[in-house]
């Protein structure tokens, strides 16, 4: 887990004493195994094991520097310009740049911030001594100030995972805040600004449309760019290898690498047989740029790309995934492995392993089957996340084109749902449902959600129904699938926060973007735990569809060609065309719903006594969100098949699972003579009677 920490006081003795942060007294406190980046008087130290090449320092004098950590293919020149930029308010500038990285910018006593447009490059402030702190990680913020669990948040993430009326800045620390994705956080002497750096699209009039092909073309470029940004950068081999014990029968070189935790030099990617990670493979292999290390590892015989496919032999569904992948590696700059696992792999299994996240997330219940497909990978490995929220539609676009009066981009969407449903009565269904979305306003809708949590009104969707799952998504906000097994005190108290989002001003959307752009923060904050959960040693894993000019790119598409069936397939076809790929697989584009789910049924069913006996005593009902039998009910119905929202159950077990090693940790993230006393959460778990 890498990090980024500073902060910002009134007091100017406030900065560093050699490479510790002082105290008024003259006591020190820094963060454990720092790296100082610049001390007096607003101290700025990077955390954890980045590399050389991922942490830049541009200094124009001792009051005016600009640190950029990440992946970023500036040059010093161009982000010596962003400086000076910044210094005058453009703080647009500093994130147009190819990457995805975090930018701190020094302009006297003034100190920006700035996070991503997706939220997975977050920032989190927290009031402290006398000043405000910062870090691009909560948890050291929670050790600094010995913060205690929210448990109105984590009832808020259960309830509505995906609403940021609900969720509001809280974090699971109290008194660590989040900036919302596209701000930046600027501190002058202590006191604490948060600003928007990008224009807000406006409820009553439409954004100016951009030609389709223009805004495809944007899209190809940007996605291009954030490709070539990893591939112009830095190789690494990893540092410690254990050594190859020699050969074992039925494990080739790859395998045994797999086996001892060390991916391979040079680049990587995934390759599922989806379209996302197939395009990024293809990228990566077509396009100019070094694709192992100076000293040669990572290439041979013409091999540029290592990708990677996982095969779940214990999963049925998986042959055409596995024909398409196998068809898009017959490419000669690519060096297919196939990696195999059975029930040691499926979602639940090894529960015990795993490192301590920043944050709950699902990927905590399917960190060890990742794991395992990751550690054949590369030291720098691309993935696919982000390129469904990104590029696809929410259904609540639906109701943006209404508002447009362009009701004739409707009729090929609710089609291809008619034909997936087989009734014809589902257009009349869908226009009904967008209509009245349309024309509810925003308040209007967020206290309907305030009131559905309070009757515990749930909107249970059929198994792979597309029809259910769109329907359920043209609201302002709707619960969360694990929302029907909290305790009536916790719904009670996430009521009340929709309540007050609605009562509170706000620069309202539009009910389709909104909703869009939540979904992709949600998802963005889920990536960023997969990444901590799954963390392979001396590995970046790079997820360039989340990258700030694809995000950007992406949302400059014209919503009437969004909403088309086969969208993003489409406009991942075009950008191939466009760097001179055309030979694609049969089925590209092709979703994988159905094998994820199936695989999520018999994960359960394997692990059913484990989870079980998770929730015999558990945290969550210690801290008045659940009842433990409820949930042990709700686990066994599910491994009989009876219909029960997965993904509800796994919020559930992955924030159980969250708390129990959060409690369970030792130490803190801080040292010196003025550090804390003792970690976050050192009191347990301490429910919230009042509401």
């Amino acid at each position: 887990m890498r990090w980024l920490v500073g902060w910002s006081s009134i007091a100017a003795s406030f900065g560093t004493a050699g490479s510790a942060g002082s105290t008024d007294e003259g006591r020190t406190v820094h963060p454990v195994g720092s790296q100082l980046l610049w001390g007096d008087p607003d101290p700025l130290w990077a955390v954890g094991d980045w590399r050389p090449d991922e942490v830049r320092v541009i200094t124009v004098d001792p009051f005016t520097r600009l640190a950029v950590l990440g992946c970023c293919s500036a040059t010093d020149e161009q982000l010596r310009v962003g400086l000076f930029a910044a210094r005058g308010g453009a703080l647009r500038h500093l994130t147009a740049w190819p990457g995805s990285y975090t930018v701190v910018v020094q302009s006297g006593r003034r100190v920006t911030v700035i996070g991503d447009l997706a939220g997975a490059r977050p920032v989190f402030h927290t009031p402290w001594a006398n000043g405000t702190a910062y870090a691009t990680a909560a948890l050291p913020l929670a050790d600094l100030i010995e913060a205690q669990l929210d448990i109105g948040h984590l009832a808020a993430l259960l309830a509505c995972p995906d609403v940021p009326e609900a969720l509001r800045d809280s974090t699971p620390y109290t008194g660590v805040r989040r900036i919302p994705p596209g701000h930046a956080l600027i501190l002058r002497e202590g006191s604490r600004e948060i600003t928007g750096y990008e224009p807000v699209a406006s409820l009553a009039v439409a954004a100016a449309q951009v030609d389709a092909d223009r805004a495809v073309d944007g899209v190809r470029d940007a996605l291009v760019e954030a490709v070539r940004a990893r591939l112009t950068a830095p190789r690494h081999a990893p540092g410690t290898v254990p050594p190859d014990p020699g050969p074992v029968p039925g494990m080739g070189p790859a395998e045994r690498r797999a086996a001892r935790g060390a991916p391979a030099p040079g680049i990587g990617a995934d390759l599922s047989g989806g379209s996302a990670s197939a395009t990024l493979a293809l990228l990566a292999a077509g396009l100019p740029g070094v694709p192992g290390t100076l000293l040669g590892h990572g290439t041979g015989a013409g091999e540029r790309l290592l990708a990677v496919t996982f095969n779940d032999l214990a999963a049925p569904g998986q042959g055409p995934e596995l024909e398409r992948a196998g068809a898009i590696a017959a490419n000669p700059r690519l060096h297919h492995v196939v990696v195999a696992a059975g029930e040691e792999a499926l979602p639940y299994a090894d529960l015990d392993s795993g490192p301590l996240t920043d944050e709950p997330g699902p990927s905590l219940i399917t960190a060890e089957r990742h794991r395992r497909r990751l550690a054949a990978g590369s030291a720098d490995h691309f993935v696919g996340d982000g390129a469904r929220q990104v590029l696809d539609a929410h259904p609540a676009r639906l109701a943006d084109l209404l508002m447009d009066r362009r009701r004739r981009h409707l009729v090929r969407p609710v089609t291809a749902l008619a034909k997936a449903d087989g009734s014809v009565f589902i257009p009349f269904t869908v226009y009904r449902a967008a209509r009245k979305l349309a024309r509810t306003s925003y308040r209007s809708g967020i206290e309907a959600a305030a009131g559905r949590l309070r009757d515990r009104d749930f909107f249970l969707t059929a198994e792979g129904s597309t029809l259910d799952a769109s329907l359920a998504a043209l609201t302002w906000s709707r619960p969360g699938p694990a929302a029907r097994w909290l305790t009536g005190e916790a719904l009670a108290e996430v009521s009340v926060r929709l309540q007050e989002s609605a009562m509170r001003p706000t620069s309202v959307q539009r009910p389709g973007e909104a909703r869009a752009r939540a979904a992709l923060a949600r998802h963005a904050a889920d990536h960023r735990v997969f990444e901590q959960a799954a963390e392979v040693r001396s590995q970046r894993l790079h997820a360039p569809f989340l990258d700030n000019q694809v995000v950007r790119a992406a949302r400059v598409l014209p919503e009437a060609l969004r909403v088309q069936p086969g969208a993003r397939a489409a406009i991942l076809r075009t950008v191939l065309a466009g760097a001179g790929i055309r030979d694609l697989p049969a089925g590209w584009g092709a979703p994988s719903h159905p094998t994820a789910t199936a695989t999520f049924h018999q994960g359960l069913r394997s692990s059913l006594d484990t989870l079980v006996s998770l929730f015999d005593a558990p945290l969550l009902a210690d801290a008045g969100l659940v009842e433990a039998r409820v949930v042990r009910k709700a686990l066994r119905a599910a491994a009989e098949g009876e219909r029960v929202p997965l993904d509800g159950l796994a919020d559930l077990i992955s924030t159980e699972l969250w708390l129990r090693r959060l409690l369970s940790r030792r130490g803190t993230c801080w040292t010196g003579s003025a550090a804390p006393k003792q970690r976050a959460v050192a009191g347990g778990v301490v429910p919230r009677r009042s509401l």
